[in-house]
Parts: structure tokens; sequence; C-alpha cells
């Protein structure tokens, strides 16, 4: 793990090493064909009761061309059975082997790929009608875009919609302050500038969707989008559960961003006090008291989020953690 900062000891904010030799400024993006290809990389383990939604939310797109690969860590359920029943569509290939975890299955999608577009979607997620076409406009209208992404719904395992988050207008600093997310699931980007750029980072296993939106953002102009392009499903078992993981890989991801390190004073204080929400918005494993600095930490590191709903202000007060859970067994629910 990074070594802690003398400026936030209680955060441990990663010191960001000056690299021996920094990236080059990222090329002009080449121009798109007037029908790019769009490529969607599925990653997928043993999700059979929801990889059949997520492929058939792509063959119902109003767009052409594109194309589905879906990279399977050899799944021990039916979900080979559920590829072998789409036939031979030609939009869909697929092979279901051993494999070193979801980034090496999306890194391995993203070479076979053949799309000037791609995206990753999760195998338990899905896209909303439009979505291709949606994107692919976008980028023809901003030639200049390395990343677009739009909004989604949250459903349930059964895909009933539970709320429709909305977001901010985009910036790169509430990107790295965490006001604003790039949802993976509604994120479309220029494949040959991530693959440029390392595609996803092997060292974060939890966190590398994140750690190319930062990358992206960096060496290109991203787009946001107000309307909803996918489904994004909540059940047991993913991988955002795993909250310790995700915020100690949040960290070593920031220490090793050769773009922050150069980046402007702004954007660095953005990026501590997105660490601090981070930490402040899973709760769990950490002690009231902890949370309730982290929130003040965030605050202090970005004075704005005073009046953004990234940081509820009742939050900020000492036991505010305490009484919810006290509240919830009054109630009966869980904590």
């Amino acid at each position: 793990m990074a070594a802690r900062s003398g400026v936030d000891q209680g955060l441990r904010r990663p010191r960001v090493k000056t690299p021996t030799a920094m990236p080059s400024p990222a090329p002009p993006l080449p121009p798109l064909p007037a029908n790019p290809l769009i490529s969607v990389v599925v990653p997928s383990y043993n999700q059979g009761a929801f990889i059949r939604q997520t492929i058939e939310s792509c063959l119902a797109q109003d767009y052409r061309p594109f194309e589905i690969i879906v990279m399977d860590g050899a799944s021990t359920d039916n979900t080979v059975q559920v590829l072998q029943s789409f036939g031979q569509r030609p939009e869909l290939q697929w092979v279901s082997e051993k494999d070193d975890g979801v980034v090496d299955a999306v890194n391995k999608g993203l070479r076979r790929a053949r799309g000037e577009i791609c995206a990753i979607q999760s195998s338990d997620d899905y896209y909303l009608p439009g979505a291709f076409s949606h994107a692919a406009a976008t980028f023809a209208r901003q030639p200049a875009a390395g990343l677009v992404f739009g909004n989604v719904d949250r459903v349930d395992v059964a895909g009933q919609l539970l709320f429709s988050p909305r977001q901010p207008a985009y910036s790169l600093a509430r990107l790295l302050a965490r006001e604003v997310f790039v949802y993976q699931a509604a994120a479309f980007f220029r494949r040959d500038l991530a693959l440029q750029l390392g595609g996803w980072n092997p060292r974060i296993p939890h966190v590398p969707d994140t750690d190319l939106w930062y990358r992206l953002a960096f060496h290109a102009e991203v787009v946001q989008l107000r309307s909803a392009l996918a489904a994004c499903r909540t059940h047991p078992g993913q991988r955002d559960t795993h909250l310790v993981a995700i915020y100690d890989e949040y960290l070593q991801m920031l220490a090793e961003s050769r773009e922050l390190v150069t980046a402007p004073r702004v954007l660095r204080r953005a990026a501590a006090a997105g660490a601090a929400l981070l930490k402040f918005r899973y709760g769990g494993p950490w002690s009231d008291a902890e949370l309730t600095r982290a929130a003040w930490r965030a605050l202090c590191y970005r004075p704005s989020l005073l009046w953004s709903p990234a940081l509820p202000k009742h939050r900020l007060l000492p036991g505010y953690f305490a009484l919810t859970r006290l509240r919830r067994r009054l109630l009966g629910r869980p904590p």
C-alpha cells in the first residue's frame, strides 16, 4: 500500500510518485467512419441467470454494425448452454476458457475487438433501447471525444426498476471528486485510445474501470449524456461489496497515476476529496469516528461539496452513524 502523506494521515492519502519519464500527450484521435463498428466486450463467469438479457439487449439495438465478444472464464453453471442457444448469430462471438479474472478477460476482449467504438458490459447488466445509436451519434458530433457516458437505471434481480440516479454536469474535477460517476454499463470509448493507455490495470482488479475512465479523461474529451443508456442490476456477490479491497486499490490507483502527478492542484485536491468520499459512502468496515473524519476531510479538500448532494450535510455531525444504526434496529431493519 502507498505510504501515508503528511498532509492527511487519517485518510491515508497516497503520495503520488513522480515517474521517471512522463507519458507523451496522446496524438489526435483518428477520424471515425460514417458508421463505426461498436464492439461490446462482455466478461463473464457464472452469470447464466442474467447473460441472456445482456446479449439480447445488444441484439435488439437499432444500430448496425456491432459485435458482441463474450469472454467467459470457464463457467460451471449454464452460461455455455445459454451462449450456445444463440446459434451462429454473426454479431456474437464467444469463448469459454480459464482466465486470470475479470481484468484478464476484458483485456483479451479488447484485443479481439475490431470496433472503433468499444464498450465493456457486465454479464448481469443490459442496455436500454437506442443506446448504441445515441452513443454513435455523439461520437460523430464530437470527434475529439474519447469517452461518452450516460445515466443508468438501477434494477433488482428480476429487472424491476429500483431508482434512476441522475447526475450533475460533468467536469474533470467532479469526476475525480466522485460527484459524477461514469457507470461502466453506460460508457462507450475509443478502443484505440484505451489500448494505447494500457487497457485495464491487472494490479487493481476491483477498480480497473474507474482507472480507465480517469486516464481517458486526461487524454481526450469526455461527453456526458443525460439519458439512461443501460440498466445496472443489484444482487449479492457483486464486486462492489468488497469494500476494503476497493478502497485500498483506489488509493493505489491514485498513487500510480502518471496523469495526476502533474495535474493542477485543484484536480489533485479533488482526487483526495474523492478518496475520502469513497470511504465515507461505503461506511461499514470503518468506525463512526473514521467516517466522520473522512467526510470533513473531503469538505476541506473541496469546499464546494458544501453545496453538493454528494456529501449530505447532516452526515457531518458526530454520532450520525450510531444514531442511524439505532434507528434501524428500532424499526427492525437490517444494519
